[in-house]
């Protein structure tokens, strides 16, 4: 672009429309002392500066722009850890195995696993109406590309087909030992994905790229532990890593417990490599640790390894190697954070054993966006979710901030705003640099700690609710429609009241949650608009969502 533009500038200068030799006149008037040139010169060097700035700022806009959605990313695995344990405590201490309490927060007996797929059929009628896939089992390669191109096209599969399909995967898996060992030597090679977290564009794209048909059973559906994604026609092998599941369903089947008997599945799972010696707490994350290229040299040569592919953290580029060649982290779903966000990658290791990367993105536009498109997006999801994260802790910011409002004005000094930030949010962000974007200033250049919430309410004003019961649901909001879910024993979507009550009482008693039962009860008794009783917590739940007020003004 330079070139292209100190072209156009030297065509202007001379006033040639188009080529011709030079003469000696133009040799001149291009001589080093001639004013043209060191016009031209200036000109380039303007707009080399021009270029160099807003490639830097938009560097710059994307990197905050990451880390904020990564430390989001780890504050919510701290939650999610956390409400494990809250699981496992509910499960302990208040459910019997022998029998479940109707009236008690319970987990509900999952589907008997000698059931039949002749039951499951007698028990789940397909109407003529239904336009979906029909499944057939044992499945052929007809059956996987129509369940493809159905979800590629966003149809849902029929609730027999889904019983049928998840049961016959039951089967299969239980057939698999826990870990696969595999061999170069009897296919030409092997490749190895990473996290694809439900995202099935990508894994089709995988699949493309392979010039396979496999069966789809990724991240984003639950009950996989770990493992290869297996070919039932013949061919190639997918590994993939341990996955995450649903809390839901490992606590609900047991998932959970069995894991923590059998393996150290937090230090495998939550554990990164960075460039410094030693094994460090990862507190990022908040559980696992850090480990060096010192702690990979000791494991390696205790068990007689050679290269260590691992993958559970997000890389840019979809892949990163580390600790001398030794360590290779594969990250497999693309536009993980957002679209354009990073690229997704897998590996193809041959006989030699030497990796090769294959990156890809997967792109919902039909024309490719520009840099500064790609990243305006990226940033705008990410202060959208970080101020949602605000206002979920408004009350603990507003104490922070008034420690330091000395005099009662509203105001107080850039670096006490961001050191009040840090500690409520304690996301380990560039405070001062985002600024900006969060907070207005006034003429004294002191932050005016108010205008943080400006922009932000929840969805539906609620009157029975009080603003510190508000905030409290709208910071738990994920975790308590998990905890409904389990407690749905029908899944109707509806609970009972004292269900609801129970609940709530349980997690706010557990996680030491200052919360006041009339205030919630009077709440939960004005969504009951039928009186019977129950209470749909998905529509309840749905009035705690935070609208940014500017973009709501933008969509009317």
């Amino acid at each position: 672009m330079l070139l292209l533009l100190l072209l156009l500038l030297l065509l202007l200068l001379r006033g040639v429309p188009g080529k011709h030799e030079p003469s000696q006149d133009d040799t001149a008037s291009l001589c080093p002392a001639s004013p043209a040139v060191l016009t031209v010169i200036r000109a380039a060097i303007l707009i080399q500066n021009w270029y160099r700035f807003t490639m830097a700022r938009i560097e710059m806009r994307r990197r905050y722009s990451l880390s904020i959605f990564r430390s989001i990313e780890y504050a919510d695995e701290q939650d999610q850890l956390q409400l494990s344990m809250f699981f496992t405590f509910m499960l302990d201490h208040c459910t019997n195995p022998d029998s479940v309490s109707p009236t008690s927060p319970s987990v509900p007996q999952g589907v008997d696993e000698c059931l039949s797929l002749t039951e499951f059929e007698e028990k789940i009628d397909v109407p003529d109406s239904y336009c979906g896939p029909r499944l057939s089992f044992p499945l052929t390669v007809g059956d996987a590309n129509a369940l493809i191109n159905a979800f590629r096209n966003k149809e849902q599969l029929h609730a027999r087909y889904v019983l049928q399909l998840l049961c016959e995967t039951r089967r299969v898996l239980k057939l698999m030992p826990n870990i696969s060992r595999l061999s170069t030597s009897y296919s030409k090679d092997i490749t190895i994905c990473g996290d694809l977290h439900g995202n099935l564009d990508d894994l089709l794209l995988i699949f493309y790229k392979l010039s396979v048909v496999k069966m789809p059973l990724n991240q984003g559906y639950p009950g996989v532990t770990r493992m290869r994604y297996q070919n039932p026609f013949g061919g190639k092998d997918i590994i993939d890593d341990i996955v995450k599941e649903s809390y839901m369903f490992k606590a609900r089947y047991g998932f959970t417990k069995e894991v923590s008997r059998k393996y150290k599945i937090v230090d495998i799972l939550w554990s990164d490599p960075r460039s410094q010696k030693g094994c460090t707490p990862n507190k990022c994350r908040g559980v696992g640790c850090y480990f060096g290229p010192d702690v990979t040299s000791r494991l390696f040569k205790r068990y007689k390894l050679k290269m260590l592919i691992r993958s559970h953290e997000f890389k840019r580029e979809g892949y990163e190697i580390s600790h001398g060649r030794k360590v290779i982290t594969i990250f497999s779903a693309s536009n993980y954070y957002e679209e354009g966000s990073n690229r997704g990658a897998y590996i193809k290791l041959g006989p030699d054993l030497k990796p090769r990367f294959v990156q890809f993105q997967v792109s919902k536009h039909k024309h490719r966006l520009s840099l500064q498109e790609r990243v305006g997006t990226i940033e705008s999801s990410a202060l959208k979710s970080l101020r949602e994260m605000i206002y979920a802790h408004r009350s603990e910011l507003i104490s922070a901030f008034e420690q330091y409002d000395l005099n009662g004005s509203g105001c107080i000094s850039v670096p006490d705003w961001a050191a009040a930030m840090e500690s409520v949010l304690q996301l380990e962000l560039p405070w001062r640099m985002l600024r900006s974007q969060l907070a207005q200033m006034n003429s004294d250049g002191e932050v005016d700690f108010m205008s943080c919430f400006y922009d932000l309410k929840v969805d539906q004003p609620i009157k029975e609710a009080e603003p510190a019961l508000v905030e409290t649901l709208c910071r738990y909001r994920k975790d308590l429609e998990i905890i409904f879910n389990i407690i749905d024993k029908d899944n109707s979507g509806l609970i009972s009241l004292e269900e609801f009550s129970q609940t709530w009482k349980l997690f706010t008693s557990y996680l030491g949650i200052a919360a006041q039962d009339e205030s919630l009860d009077k709440l939960v008794l004005s969504v009951d608009h039928n009186k019977d009783g129950h209470i749909d917590f998905s529509e309840f739940l749905e009035a705690f969502h935070v609208v940014h007020r500017l973009e709501k003004k933008a969509n009317l």
